[in-house]
């Protein structure tokens, strides 16, 4: 039985990034949550040329060095510059140009005077301070300058990112092609959504939770259904989706029961086994397969690897934040690190460790007045129950061992995302 931090060092050993013969080209407007696959160089200064961070007065700074309010400085306004409009008018000494916020600055002038520090009579502006020179001037290229990068490869691209690409004018993006993932739920007992229960039955709702969960990590779902635990069955099932995806995730039939066949077939497939459990609360049964030789990176980029995920609902997820969760991000071209994200937290109640394993308990994650606190899920921390973990959204973590992490002490939390 291998660490988790043993475990997960595998598993990402196992993973190469997608290459340059896996991007293609997106319309910007269809490119949020994708990953860049190629730095983008600024083609513009940004700003575009000067221009006023204030609505005010343009100035020449060497006119108004001896502005105060008891003795202001008057001058004559000669022309008007809204935004978007390029002034002909250059202003010389003793001159200023009414300006708005964004417009840019008139040749002669290179300082702000803000509207609340002036008095304007006709066409005449008394200044009543002394400006620092270049005050409230967005200079040419102060942000980025022609051939600076904007964004780096690797960069997933949301809003912020998109607002960038679409001020330089960037219509179309490359991008990695999102990573395909097959899921498959094994088991007789399993019963889709639509179809009443009988005495025994279970329905399959990690089908469900994982295709959301690779959803949200940007990648493409691929569901395979319901598998019954017939091993010729789930052997045509794995083949078949083999030459399709990237990764093949199946939840059930991990464990050592008569009817838990994954790992035979896998075998009997070619694929190495990797990891058969790990010492992890709950999600100990956990297969993890390569396809045929992981030290061969031409092999590993033409087969999937194989996640076997524990059949409860509970260890599932948990398994699949753990270890799935930093192969997809590595996968998909995100920069490292892959790892999850964790927050250390103050404990709200008691939280017991597990003598062999490492534990993951969910529950309520708080930001209070600065700090983060935690508190478990109500109910039992089973691997069953799948009802306690709505509206969680972080997993504590308790070391293996004897001492207990009381309330009021520091547990580190991974969040669910």
């Amino acid at each position: 039985m291998l660490s988790v931090q043993e475990a997960e060092a595998l598993i990402l050993s196992l993973v190469d990034p997608l290459t340059r013969g896996d991007v293609e080209i997106v319309d910007l407007l269809e490119a949020r949550g994708r990953i860049l696959a190629s730095s983008i160089a600024s083609p513009v200064d940004f700003p575009h040329w000067d221009n006023s961070a204030m609505d005010g007065y343009a100035v020449r700074s060497e006119d108004v060095q001896t502005a105060t309010a008891d003795q202001p400085v008057t001058l004559t306004v000669v022309t008007e510059i809204p935004a978007g409009v390029a002034s002909q008018q250059a202003i010389a000494p003793g001159q200023a140009a009414r300006i708005f916020t964004g417009a840019v600055m008139p040749a002669g002038a290179d300082t702000v005077v803000m509207q609340e520090q002036t008095q304007r009579e006709g066409d005449r502006v008394t200044v009543l301070t002394t400006p620092k020179p270049q005050a409230f001037v967005r200079q040419q290229g102060s942000y980025a300058r022609v051939g600076d990068h904007l964004l780096p490869t690797g960069c997933r691209l949301e809003a912020a990112a998109i607002a960038i690409l679409a001020a330089a004018q960037c219509s179309e993006v490359s991008v990695f092609r999102r990573p395909r993932v097959a899921i498959l739920s094994t088991g007789d007992e399993l019963v889709p959504i639509d179809q009443p229960l009988q005495p025994g039955q279970i329905v399959d709702s990690n089908r469900y939770a994982l295709m959301a969960l690779v959803a949200q990590l940007g990648c493409e779902p691929v569901s395979v259904g319901i598998v019954t635990d017939q091993p010729e069955v789930l052997k045509a099932a794995i083949s078949q989706v083999v030459p399709l995806v990237d990764v093949i995730i199946s939840s059930g039939g991990v464990s050592v029961g008569d009817y838990d066949y994954v790992e035979q077939i896998l075998t009997e497939l070619g694929l190495i086994i990797q990891v058969r459990s790990v010492a992890v609360k709950p999600g100990k049964p956990l297969t993890v397969a390569s396809f045929p030789d992981p030290d061969d990176p031409g092999l590993r980029n033409l087969f999937p690897l194989y996640f076997g995920l524990p059949g409860n609902p509970v260890s599932a997820l948990v398994t699949f934040w753990r270890f799935v969760v930093p192969a997809l991000r590595k996968l998909s071209g995100l920069p490292s690190p892959w790892q999850p994200t964790y927050v250390n937290a103050i404990a709200q109640q008691s939280l017991t460790p597990d003598r062999q394993r490492e534990s993951y308990i969910w529950g309520h994650l708080k930001l209070v007045e600065g700090y983060y606190t935690f508190a478990p899920a109500g109910g039992s921390q089973t691997s069953g129950n799948l009802i306690n973990l709505a509206g969680t959204n972080g997993l504590a973590v308790v070391p293996l061992g004897d001492a207990a992490i009381a309330p009021g002490e520091i547990v580190r939390v991974l969040l669910m995302q």
